[in-house]
Order: C-alpha cells, then structure tokens, then sequence
C-alpha cells in the first residue's frame, strides 16, 4: 500500500488534535470566572491535559504497533469526543480537570499514530511531503484554537469550544473506520519492544535531537508574547504577534513538500535550523512588535524544514517498531520544551529576554549542524 499523502481524514484529526490541545490557553481566565476559583487553580484544566498528552504517548505507540493504527486512532478519538462533552458539561473545576486529562490522553494518540500510518503507507522518498502535509494540518489547528477558539469563548460560551472539538472527534472517528490498515511487523512481549526502539543508537540520536529542537524552539517561543508584554504592549497584541508562528508553520510547509524532492534531507535541516537561528537573533537585539512577528514566522519555517525532516528520519530508523518510535520521539519534543520552558522561566521574570533569545539562537547553531551531520552520514549508511 503506497500512497503520496495522508488520507484527508487523518488531517482532520490531526487539526481537530491541535485545536484541542492549543484551545484552552486563551480561556482559563473565563474559566476561571465562570467556575469563580482562582485563576491559579483553573490552570490545572490546562497542565492536567498537557501531562496526560505526553504521559500516554509511549503507551498508545505499542498498542498502536500490537493491534494497529486505525484501532488504536478510533478508539482514542472516541474517547476524547466522551471526555470533551463531559468537560462541556463539567459542574465544576474537580470534574473539568479530570475531564481534560481524559481528553489529553486520548488525544496524545492522534499526532503520533498519524505520522506512524504515514511512515507506514508512504515511500521514503515521498514521505517528506505527506508528513509536511499533516504539518500544515497541524498549524491551521494551533492558529484556530488562538484566533476561532478565543473568540467563540469571549462571545459566546468557553464550554461551546471544548463541545466542537469533541464532536469533530466522534465525526473523525467514524470516518477513520474506513481506512485500510496497513501491515506492521510482528512485535514480542513490551520488554523486547521496548529494548528494539531504545537499543537502537539512530533512534536515540533522534530522540536527542528532537529534545533540543523543543527546548530551542517550543520552549522558548512561548516567552515571545510575555517580551512584549515586558516592553508595554497590550496583551491581545503581543498574543497575535506570536501567533503568526502558525501562518509560518502552514506558508513554509507548502515550500518544504515543494522543496523536498529536490534537495537532500539534512540540507532541509540545515535551512531549518538556520532560520530558527536568525529568528532569535532578530528578537535578541530588537523586541517590539514588527520583530516579534519576523521571529515568529522564521521559527515557523524552522519548524516546517527542521521538525519534518527530524519526523520523516525518526519513521525510517526502527520500521519494525514505528508506532513506539514515534510517540517516544513525540515525548521527547515536549519534555525539551518543558525543560526549557521551565529552566527559563526565572530568566523571564527577571526581564533577561535578550539573554533568553540569544542562548537559543546560540544552541540552535550546533543543534543545526550536528543534526544535518549525522542524517548525512545515516543516508550514507542506510544508501550503502
């Protein structure tokens, strides 16, 4: 079975997966006033989802490896549709965060799995581009949980924007039945399949790679916003400049899947890397609105060019464990930019943000080139 993009219903589930994920951001505030707790304890709607998110990837990447992709991507969606009508009704703060860490770990599923049924149904060659596809799916989500989400809670309700979601999941999971499911190697007992992916030094070498491209990117993008909070703008403002991060995931994606037949894996991360590089070094020596914005859309491009051609490699290096590879490699991007997240934290309330921007833009140097090294010399290899 060989095919040249992701069928269209696993894009929609990937958008729907991001909408979900990225949505609740904006309304803890309202949820905070509607539920009248604290605005610290209504963060726990968001943390709760976000841990479940990635504490259960590994889980759903061998079940999805034992019993297969369809099985393992329908059953989790219907249950994020469950646990988002039951956040939608939530009666209080206890029930909505159980709700939430519900809906996170069932749709810390949909990315993973996604990119596992591509590797599986997609030629190597051609991968890139089907990957960048679900990419593009996957910014158009994040964008509207920003934009479409915020507004649909400050107008109307912000239990109407944990209802949509759910039932574009119950609509996903239904249509997702119908896709043929594709073959995977036969996998042994969880301590052998375990030892496959992590005795493979490839796939480790990824796992690091991608946990330093989550610090550099994902963890310190989320302080772009606060910079310019720090300088005076308004916040509305300063979250709208950041997020055109997602119109640069979306426009750059497009250019990858263009670019991607004509140039070699490891120069797309070189380019990759490169504008994530220069994006923080435009932010470090001038933090307003118009440099915020260019930051955000070089950091898209890093994204598209750096993070689907470190997603394509991390489909090739253990093809008898996909599933499990991808989750782990999707749980190291989020423990990087966990990590870093928390680690720069004091940096940001002290106000050191051209501190904070040039480190990254100082780490982003060597990860661009160690990580287009090494895929150089692993194309060498796997070629010979």
């Amino acid at each position: 079975m060989s095919s040249t993009r992701p069928p269209l219903v696993l894009s929609a589930a990937t958008l729907i997966s991001n909408f979900d994920r990225f949505s609740v951001t904006p309304m803890l505030v309202l949820i905070a006033f509607g539920m009248q707790v604290p605005l610290a304890s209504a963060v726990a709607a968001a943390s709760g989802y976000f841990l479940a998110y990635g504490l259960m990837q590994p889980v759903w990447g061998m079940l999805s490896d034992r019993f297969g992709r369809i099985v393992v991507m329908r059953g989790t969606l219907l249950g994020a549709a469950a646990a988002g009508i039951a956040s939608a009704l939530a009666p209080n703060l206890v029930a909505l965060v159980i709700a939430r860490a519900i809906a996170g770990g069932c749709m810390g599923a949909i990315v993973p799995s996604s990119l596992t049924y591509v590797g599986d149904t997609v030629s190597p060659e051609l991968r890139q581009g089907a990957l960048s596809d679900l990419m593009a799916a996957s910014a158009l989500g994040t964008a509207m949980a920003t934009a479409v989400g915020g507004v649909l809670a400050s107008f109307l309700d912000w239990r109407l924007v944990f209802a949509i979601p759910a039932l574009c999941s119950a609509l996903c999971a239904a249509l997702i039945g119908r896709l043929p499911e594709p073959e995977r190697a036969q996998v042994g007992g969880v301590r052998k399949h375990l030892s496959t992916v992590l005795t493979n030094r490839w796939a480790l070498l990824v796992f690091g790679l991608v946990f330093v491209e989550g610090a550099v990117l994902l963890g310190i993008l989320t302080f772009l916003p606060s910079a310019l909070v720090h300088r005076g703008v308004d916040v509305a403002v300063a979250g709208l400049a950041a997020a055109t991060y997602g119109i640069g995931v979306w426009v750059f994606s497009r250019v990858v899947k263009a670019l991607g037949r004509r140039l070699a894996v490891w120069q797309l991360i070189a380019i990759g890397g490169s504008s994530m590089a220069i994006g923080y070094l435009v932010v470090t020596l001038r933090t307003d609105i118009a440099a915020v914005v260019v930051t955000a859309l070089l950091l898209g491009g890093g994204w598209s060019f750096m993070h689907s051609s470190l997603q394509t490699w991390a489909t090739s290096v253990v093809p008898e464990a996909r599933g499990l590879a991808m989750a782990l490699f999707a749980s190291a991007l989020f423990l990087g930019s966990a990590t870093a997240a928390a680690a720069a934290g004091p940096f940001a309330e002290n106000g050191s943000y051209a501190l904070l921007f040039g480190a990254a833009a100082t780490v982003a140097v060597p990860l661009l080139i160690t990580a287009s090294a090494c895929h150089r010399r692993y194309q060498s290899r796997t070629t010979v």
